[in-house]
């Protein structure tokens, strides 16, 4: 009869300890009022591995954190980055005002195949010039139509380039594709990052990134 009990007693607390890791897997979302940003959305999630914020186009704030961290902690790192979302959302703003009226359905698809196919025929020796040019490899190159970023590079250095990159300037697409060059080395945007890319830019960096801010994809 004890064996039972104890076997029965063991058998409950296993179950509670796997009610409790499901309640930990839960993300927890709530919704705060901030005096600058408006509405902020915070999301406890296990998904996150470190505190990281993000702007939609529509200028909502999303900040997500994993469960190691505090609430506490994670206020404080909204309220330290509050410059920088204010700025995404004016470059968003802008970008926004300067997008062209929305083309009708057939017309758009049109033309994103239009830019697939040149793309095609120019991106991939671009890269590989500056490539060979720079001494900086990368393993794959994928053109996409994303419509969020010119161009990405994952930890593997795969590179994926979007093929709205055909509406920039060649000076400008070079440049985004330096940008991702310099991944391959350094998968941030720290010091080393920027000194590479604007040793590399002729010192043009800022200048170009500047400009290429004027742009937006269609």
């Amino acid at each position: 009869m004890i064996g039972r009990l104890l076997k029965r007693g063991g058998s409950g607390t296993a179950e509670r300890s796997r009610r409790a890791e499901t309640v930990l897997r839960m993300e927890v979302v709530e919704r705060i009022e901030h005096p600058q940003l408006g509405e902020v959305t915070l999301a406890r999630t296990p998904r996150a591995r470190r505190i990281s914020i993000r702007v939609r186009a529509t200028g909502a704030v999303r900040l997500s954190y994993p469960f190691g961290v505090s609430r506490r902690r994670a206020l404080e790192f909204l309220e330290e980055k509050v410059g920088w979302i204010l700025a995404a959302r004016e470059r968003m703003s802008r970008r926004c005002a300067a997008l062209p009226p929305q083309l009708p359905p057939a017309e758009r698809k049109a033309r994103i195949e239009e830019l697939r196919r040149a793309a095609r025929a120019d991106l991939p020796g671009r890269i590989a010039r500056l490539s060979e040019t720079t001494g900086l490899s990368y393993e794959k190159l994928s053109i996409r139509a994303s419509r969020t970023k010119w161009g990405s590079c994952s930890g593997r250095n795969h590179i994926s380039l979007s093929l709205f990159l055909m509406t920039l300037p060649e000076h400008l697409r070079d440049f985004v594709i330096l940008h991702e060059l310099c991944h391959t080395v350094h998968h941030n945007h720290s010091p080393r990052f920027h000194a590479l890319l604007d040793r590399l830019t002729g010192g043009r960096e800022k200048e170009l990134n500047g400009e290429l801010r004027r742009f937006t994809t269609l």
